[in-house]
């Protein structure tokens, strides 16, 4: 039986695999560059002090001046490089006309258009694992071939960080999980001054949550009764399909996000781990994509997001690409944030 009867293929149809880019989106906005190889950063240490009483007929107080605090991390640098099949023109592209209607200079211009995209794609990926990691540790780790192992710290309060234990476990008898969720809520607003807003699950703490008692009376999740939570394409970026607002309790928005990767070893990963709970305040986390300086003459070592770059081998005639950035997450005010490990 001939499946490709027709000789033409009408449709392409691909696997959802685009990289998601929701905690991005959602939590880390803001783009910084810096043209250098460190990205450097203030943090105010100022306290929530009140302004004293004195006589009118006395002098005024001194009040001492609060000091800041000032961080910088050397982003890993990262570089995708791949030979570029010289085959890749000889070949049917995916897509095209059984038998063949491109010519090979066109073939060679969609096979290079894939293989450039795909690397945008893992960049992305690689920028939203460390988002995830940046939530729910409040630090990013940072490894690979011939690199020592960083850990870059944001120094988030240790209480922002929680493991549910014992009988306090979401699906223990007596446990209310709006109770933690509001709890959680008070303690970001004690570290941070933030009001923390957003809920983000992971499918099996979801699970446990949608069992709460009378949730049904709390939760509204009738589409687009919050106009910025639609998950537009247009504002939120492709592959962001896996993750769904699942309703509003008072002023918090609930979403559940599931997502995975393949990491440096091959094994498959969830980006969130099994039972993750992040609370975090959309707007107040002042979350950025940092980019360090790309180290490379024909890049006029300028800070930006990524530099991409092709070159030919003659002998034997092989084609490279490279893909470069110095990329670092970084949640500016990361008390504003919290993660439970809920069971």
């Amino acid at each position: 039986m001939d499946i490709f009867s027709t000789h033409v293929l009408n449709r392409v149809v691909e696997h959802l695999d685009r990289p998601s880019s929701f905690l991005l989106d959602m939590f880390f906005g803001d783009i910084q560059t810096e043209d250098s190889e460190e990205i450097h950063f203030d943090i105010d240490q100022s306290k929530p002090r009140l302004a004293p009483f004195v006589s009118p007929l006395v002098e005024g107080r001194v009040v001492s001046e609060e000091g800041f605090d000032t961080r910088s991390f050397k982003p890993a640098y990262v570089k995708d490089k791949r030979r570029f099949n010289p085959n890749a023109p000889l070949k049917r592209q995916i897509g095209e006309t059984i038998g063949g209607n491109l010519s090979p200079m066109n073939r060679r211009e969609v096979a290079l258009n894939r293989a450039l995209t795909n690397q945008l794609d893992n960049l992305t990926r690689r920028e939203e694992v460390m988002a995830a990691e940046a939530l729910c540790s409040g630090k990013v780790t940072v490894t690979g071939d011939n690199f020592p192992t960083q850990i870059v710290d944001f120094k988030r309060a240790t209480e922002l960080t929680q493991l549910l234990t014992g009988a306090m476990r979401w699906g223990e008898k007596g446990v209310n999980p709006l109770d933690d969720i509001e709890e959680w809520a008070g303690l970001v607003q004690l570290k941070s001054g933030a009001a923390a807003r957003t809920v983000v699950m992971e499918p099996m703490a979801w699970k446990l949550f949608k069992n709460t008692p009378n949730l049904h009376k709390l939760l509204d999740n009738r589409r687009g009764s919050r106009s910025n939570l639609n998950l537009d394409p247009l504002v939120f970026g492709q592959g962001n399909e896996k993750a769904r607002f699942v309703g509003a309790i008072g002023e918090l928005d609930v979403w559940v996000y599931n997502d995975v990767y393949v990491d440096d070893h091959g094994k498959d990963r969830r980006l969130l781990p099994d039972y993750t709970v992040i609370l975090a305040s959309q707007s107040m986390v002042e979350g950025a994509r940092c980019y360090g300086v790309i180290q490379d003459e024909k890049a006029n070592y300028r800070a930006e997001r990524y530099f991409s770059k092709s070159w030919l081998q003659d002998d034997p005639a092989v084609r490279w690409l490279l893909l470069q950035s110095a990329p670092l997450i970084v949640p500016y005010r990361p008390n504003a944030t919290f993660c439970a490990t809920v069971r």
